[in-house]
């Protein structure tokens, strides 16, 4: 089916239910995304695969995107059935491809790339030439979305901007992740998690008390962006239908890390205190954090005086939660460090199970700290099935975390491993853009694979 007559002969209907596509209220924008609007006429989409039952199996992306906000964002469209197909560099890929170690299999297959690369398709592509450009530019005619996450300015020297590929397809959303967005002094500086959680504040207030700024253990702001990019997509999919015509998304590392600070930032910009390192504490609930006990460690928390009353009698101090300078939330966040001392003395005697059966029968909130390990053996974890497994043709077994929003209608679902580089090459450039295979020839002599 050639790219640009793919509604000839063929049956289509749009992926959004009827309803919605009445005429809708205006929404407001996304934190952390921008969208800049596109003018077009509207278009229904080809329908996916039968066995994709997934709420987004009309919806087609094109991945340019690299390392983890971007991919992480178009796996989720992925989850959800978008039909997805990663573009990388030729004899390289993805730069996750060679991060490791660990690596799997006798191949050396990256779980970092593997982590977020799950149920799309990949073609190798040199964007540089001109072939490439051209290969690339199909596969926009076809799209529905696309998703980058080069530095601003590198794919319009390139032919490939948003302003560039609007002509060929005004309906298509284009979302560009970057570090500091496109514009103003930073807008030019590669971004990274840890750089910018660090300029974004978070890092300022991540660590323990008396210690040294820490990072998060998981790239949260990359992971925080790959969301909102998801949602500004989608939002920009609804409104299309409204007005019939794609736009610009943007979404930075730095928007969205901005607007993680929520609470903090608030407390800030509108009660002019700075939130400090606490460890696993929280500035304004006391207890709330980490406790020793006799072999291992466990978060409890008191967020009313009611919990407090029952955590002491559980833990045989009942007089506590009447002492004048504990009897209240206030009472003991001014008296943090006595209380917290006095409990940790008796945290200690106990186990983690142990503690676990106290807490539990005293509806009091906790949380055994588990390894990773132990968080996938967790038995509530188990009954979720939050582990998804396929077989993998060079690895034996891939196994990931499962699809974590349920939809009872359209569930999303995990329905292919992450594919080797340029691994769909021919079935890309044949049964999407249409190609002979003289013209797939010839675009390999032109140098568009590498």
């Amino acid at each position: 089916m050639a790219v640009g007559s793919c509604c000839r002969g063929v049956v289509l209907r749009g992926w959004w239910p009827t309803v919605m596509r009445q005429r809708l209220s205006a929404r407001g924008p996304i934190a952390g995304c921008r969208l800049r609007e596109g003018n077009v006429q509207p278009r229904v989409l080809a329908s996916t695969s039968a066995s994709n039952s997934g709420a987004l199996q009309d919806v087609k992306v094109v991945d340019l995107s690299r390392i983890l906000a971007g991919p992480f964002a178009t796996q989720t469209l992925a989850d959800h059935g978008a039909d997805v197909i990663k573009v990388e560099r030729p004899h390289v890929g993805d730069d996750t491809r060679q991060w490791g170690p660990p690596f799997v299999g006798e191949e050396s297959e990256s779980t970092y790339f593997m982590s977020v690369n799950r149920n799309k398709r990949s073609i190798a592509v040199d964007m540089k030439t001109e072939a490439g450009r051209d290969v690339v530019l199909d596969l926009v005619r076809w799209a529905d979305v696309l998703v980058e996450n080069y530095l601003p300015g590198k794919l319009d020297d390139l032919g490939l901007g948003y302003d560039d590929v609007r002509k060929i397809n005004p309906r298509l959303v284009y979302c560009s992740i970057t570090g500091y967005g496109s514009d103003g002094p930073y807008a030019k500086r590669p971004g990274y998690d840890v750089m910018v959680s660090a300029i974004g504040g978070l890092t300022s207030v991540t660590g323990a008390e008396h210690g040294p700024p820490a990072k998060v253990g998981v790239a949260v702001t990359d992971i925080c962006t790959g969301m909102s990019a998801v949602g500004g997509i989608l939002a920009a999919l609804l409104a299309r239908y409204r007005t019939g015509r794609g736009q610009h998304v943007e979404c930075s590392l730095l928007d969205t890390q901005v607007a993680m600070l929520s609470y903090s930032a608030t407390s800030y910009l509108m009660g002019g205190k700075l939130a400090r390192r606490l460890g696993t504490a929280h500035e304004s609930i006391v207890p709330y954090e980490a406790f020793g006990a006799s072999d291992g460690d466990i978060i409890i928390g008191a967020l009313n005086n009611r919990q407090f009353a029952s955590l002491c009698k559980a833990l045989g101090v009942e007089t506590l939660a009447k002492h004048d300078s504990f009897s209240t939330n206030a009472g003991r966040v001014k008296n943090r460090s006595k209380l917290i001392g006095l409990l940790r003395e008796q945290v200690v005697k106990h186990s983690v199970p142990e503690l676990e059966t106290l807490l539990l029968a005293a509806e009091v909130p906790f949380g055994p700290i588990n390894t990773i390990d132990q968080t996938f053996d967790d038995p509530h974890v188990c009954h979720r099935q939050l582990a998804a497994t396929l077989p993998h043709s060079r690895i034996g077994l891939f196994r990931a975390p499962a699809v974590p929003t349920r939809l009872s209608e359209t569930p999303g679902s995990v329905r292919t491993v992450p594919p080797l580089l340029d691994e769909h090459r021919q079935d890309v450039l044949s049964m999407v853009c249409g190609y002979s295979d003289d013209q797939i020839a010839d675009l390999q002599q032109r140098g568009a694979f590498g």
